[in-house]
C-alpha cells in the first residue's frame, strides 16, 4: 500500500516545491513508483516537472470537485517511475467552491482511495497557506514533511503548523503521522545557518532528518527547464542532497 507524504508549510519561499520535485524524482530513480500530486494553484510543480500548465484539462481541481477520477487526472512524466496530477490556476477557486459541501475536508482522500495502491510514494505539494486545500492535503496524507529553510525567520510560524497538525489529528485525521522535518537552503559558510541547524535539532532532535539540503545554484536553475535536479545535473550537489533524503525515507519506512 503506498504511503501519502504532504509537503506542507504555510510560510511561503521554504523550498517545499523544489523538495516535492526532487524527492519524487529522487524516490523514482530509486526504483519506487511515485505519484506527484501538485496541490498548489501556483502550479510550480506541474510546471517544474516539464508540463504546460495552459493545456492542463484534468488536474487536482477536478479530482477536488470529484468531476473526474484520480486515474483520468494521471500524466506520466519523463522521468522514470514518476507521474503527476497537475494543478492549473483554476485550482484558485475550490476553497470557496468547497466551502458549502459536506465533508469538504475529506475530498481529496476520497479522491485517492482507488490509486493508494498503484504506488510506493505519493507526495502532494501543499500551497503556502493553512486553508482547505493544505487541509484536504493533512486528512489524505499519512504523513506530512515540514521544510525549514535555515534564516532567521524559520521557526516563526512553526507553532502554528504544529497546532493544526495536531487539530488535524485531533478532528480529522488521527493517524497522520510527521514524517521529518527537513532543513533546506542550509550554507555552511553563514553563522545563522548553523545557528538555525542546531536550534532546530536542539528542539526537535528525533524528528529533524539527517539529510540537510543545501544552497545549490543548479537546484534554482533546474525549474526553469522543466526539469527535476536528477534530470537536469545528475552529480550537482542537490542531487546528492535529494538522493540522500529519498534513501533515508525508504530506510525510515522499510
Amino acid at each position: 500500500m503506498g504511503k501519502i507524504i504532504a509537503i506542507a508549510n504555510q510560510k511561503g519561499g521554504v523550498g517545499k516545491t523544489t523538495t516535492s520535485i526532487n524527492l519524487a524524482a529522487s524516490l523514482g530513480v530509486l526504483e519506487k513508483k511515485v505519484l506527484l500530486i501538485d496541490a498548489d494553484p501556483q502550479a510550480n510543480a506541474t510546471s517544474g516537472i516539464g508540463i504546460d500548465v495552459e493545456s492542463v484539462e484534468i488536474g487536482t481541481y477536478q479530482l477536488l470537485e470529484h468531476s473526474n477520477s484520480a486515474r483520468e487526472a494521471i500524466i506520466s512524466t519523463e522521468t522514470p517511475n514518476l507521474d503527476i496530477i497537475p494543478a492549473h490556476i483554476d485550482l484558485v477557486a475550490i476553497e470557496i467552491e468547497l466551502v458549502d459541501k459536506d465533508e469538504r475536508e475529506y475530498m481529496l482522500k476520497k479522491a485517492l482511495q482507488e490509486i493508494k495502491n498503484d504506488y510506493d510514494y505519493i507526495l502532494i505539494d501543499c500551497a503556502p497557506s493553512l486553508g482547505l486545500l493544505t487541509l484536504n492535503a493533512l486528512t489524505a496524507a499519512d504523513a506530512v514533511m515540514i521544510p525549514i529553510q535555515c534564516e532567521y525567520f524559520a521557526l516563526e510560524g512553526l507553532g502554528k503548523l504544529l497546532n493544526t497538525i495536531k487539530s488535524v489529528q485531533k478532528i480529522h485525521n488521527p493517524a497522520l503521522d510527521i514524517e521529518g522535518l527537513l532543513l533546506t537552503m542550509y550554507d555552511s559558510r553563514l553563522r545563522l545557518s548553523n545557528q538555525v541547524v542546531e536550534e532546530v535539532q536542539k528542539h526537535f532532535n528525533d524528528m529533524v532528518f539527517q539529510t540537510i539540503i543545501q544552497r545549490n545554484v543548479r537546484l534554482s536553475e533546474a525549474p526553469s527547464y522543466g526539469e527535476s535536479i536528477i534530470n537536469y545535473d545528475a552529480s550537482s550537489k542537490g542531487a546528492n542532497n535529494y538522493l540522500s533524503l529519498a534513501k533515508e525515507i525508504i530506510n525510515k519506512n522499510s
